[in-house]
């Protein structure tokens, strides 16, 4: 009979392996905690969270914008067995009544700024406690608690990897969002899976953009930079100038960043781009959503080659990876499978796809979630034999790279061909007056569905839809060419910078260029 895997600390560990070194710069605040002060800050939660009634397998959501806090409850709740719940802070609160009602949390943390909305989530959910942070100030009932706590020591529980740690909801289509479980063994395999080809050491330096309450921000590379003993530096919101300033800055040191393609996108459509010194960088991650190739050949241009990876929540989230030596020569790809995952893609009748043969990408591994909560249902309808139905279109070429295509619910048909629309926006990038594209089927009598196009301009372009289309028409077979073309002046995204096509569908079509 085998025997669980036992969960470990690893910032405890770094605490008496190298308790001075800075772990987490909180650029918000200013505040920087040592592995000392990080390893005490998560003991005095984890005490004062025991104290609330909170054990193990009791929940515990936070609600706010990055911070230093997030680590400090994870850390926390691995030590007393609970589940740590991240908060989407753009939802509405009906959307987040839903959520509070499933996961039922006995403790909500919050930010100072959302403390009407919290008032109003309470008197719905009923939930019993609540902890609030103040920016910057130890005023807050959440700072209180920590110091109250002083030298109070929590019952550490027995955790094991196949213990939940986390509740991460993913949003959906359609119907209510569901709770991804991560457990602890899927945060340590992604540790090892991306750590490694990332090149994390206790000497790595990286710039965390992407919000904490995805999986994007707390473990690419977050958690594997932490597990490694190296220093995170926390942007509480992404702003590009800012960003750029960081990585430029030497006092930083900064080695790797990581973000969904619209951060680097307007990064480089910023001032400060072509001065701005990015020789320190050694690993740029990307990854979210296919990624087009004239950004990538951008920032190649600029010696920085964008290592283009796949994953998703659900699978905590590494799946696959690029190599950085690789990353001219298989421009595009999203790399083979990471150490300790199989991938592969399969036909409508489960059969593996042919070279280059567009198929649904499948996972699976210790890196994969086990189901999801409270919904056993789709739990079942999101394997099969073993393996996770990813939703993404994919191919794999003749050297077993993979190629993302598309989300399979974005692909529509027309006249019988599928289109991808990650490949028309490709061809739009490509035009020097687009600022962002993006493109939906939409319905037609004759083809069944056509192709809608939404373009944001750069200042001072004057491009028509007649100049778009034509451009298209050169670049792509008639039927993925679009039908319109749409001037709009921001593309919907969630706040992981990912672009919301089910809000394109809303949006008023604005036909003519009146810029």
């Amino acid at each position: 009979m085998s025997q669980a895997t036992s969960h470990y600390d690893w910032i405890a560990h770094h605490a008496g392996r190298r308790p001075d070194k800075l772990a987490i710069h909180d650029l918000a605040t200013g505040r920087r905690l040592t592995y000392r002060a990080l390893d005490a800050r998560a003991r005095q939660l984890a005490a004062q969270l025991q104290s609330l009634g909170v054990g193990k397998g009791d929940r515990v959501a936070i609600l706010a914008p990055n911070g230093a806090e997030f680590f400090d409850l994870q850390f926390a709740c691995g030590r007393i067995g609970a589940i740590m719940v991240p908060l989407n802070w753009r939802l509405t609160v009906p959307e987040l009544t839903y959520i509070l009602g499933d996961a039922a949390p006995v403790v909500l943390i919050h930010d100072s700024s959302f403390r009407d909305a919290v008032a109003a989530l309470v008197a719905v959910t009923g939930i019993a406690h609540t902890l609030e942070i103040i920016l910057g100030e130890a005023s807050g009932s959440y700072d209180r608690a920590l110091a109250a706590a002083g030298d109070a020591m929590p019952v550490i529980a027995e955790v094991h990897h196949d213990d939940v740690s986390t509740i991460m909801y993913t949003s959906g289509t359609t119907g209510h969002p569901k709770g991804a479980l991560i457990t602890h063994g899927m945060t340590f395999w992604n540790v090892v899976n991306l750590g490694i080809p990332a090149g994390i050491t206790p000497h790595t330096v990286q710039l965390v953009a992407l919000p904490l309450f995805h999986t994007g921000g707390l473990n690419c590379y977050a958690n594997p930079v932490l597990h490694a003993g190296g220093t995170i530096l926390l942007m509480r919101a992404f702003d590009p100038g800012q960003a750029l300033e960081l990585i430029g800055d030497p006092a930083h040191g900064i080695t790797h960043f990581f973000a969904v393609p619209a951060p680097y996108l307007f990064m480089q459509q910023h001032a400060l781009f072509e001065t701005v010194d990015l020789s320190r960088l050694q690993v740029a991650g990307v990854g979210g959503a296919p990624c087009p190739l004239p950004m990538l050949k951008t920032w190649a241009e600029r010696g920085v080659p964008l290592i283009q990876g796949y994953g998703m929540t659900e699978t905590s989230p590494g799946s696959t990876m690029l190599d950085p030596e690789m990353a001219i020569s298989k421009v595009g790809s999203a790399g083979k499978a990471l150490m300790h995952t199989e991938v592969r893609v399969v036909d409508a009748t489960g059969a593996k796809s042919g070279v280059d043969e567009v198929g649904e990408l499948q996972t699976r591994g210790p890196n994969v979630t086990p189901g999801y909560w409270n919904k056993p249902e789709a739990t079942a309808a999101s394997f099969v034999d073993g393996w996770l139905k990813t939703g993404d279109a994919a191919r794999c070429d003749a050297d077993g790279y993979i190629y993302i295509v598309d989300r399979w619910k974005d692909m529509y048909i027309s006249g019988g061909e599928n289109v991808y629309p990650a490949e028309v926006e490709t061809v739009l990038h490509g035009l020097a007056g687009i600022a962002e594209a993006a493109v939906i089927g939409t319905p037609d009598e004759r083809w069944g569905e056509v192709g809608a196009a939404f373009v944001v301009l750069r200042p001072g372009a004057n491009l028509t839809e007649g100049a778009i289309i034509t451009h298209c028409s050169q670049n792509l077979a008639r039927f993925k060419v679009p039908r319109t073309v749409s001037f709009i002046d921001v593309l919907p995204r969630n706040a992981a910078g990912k672009i919301l096509k089910r809000d394109l569908r809303l949006l008023e079509p604005k036909r003519e260029n009146t810029q």
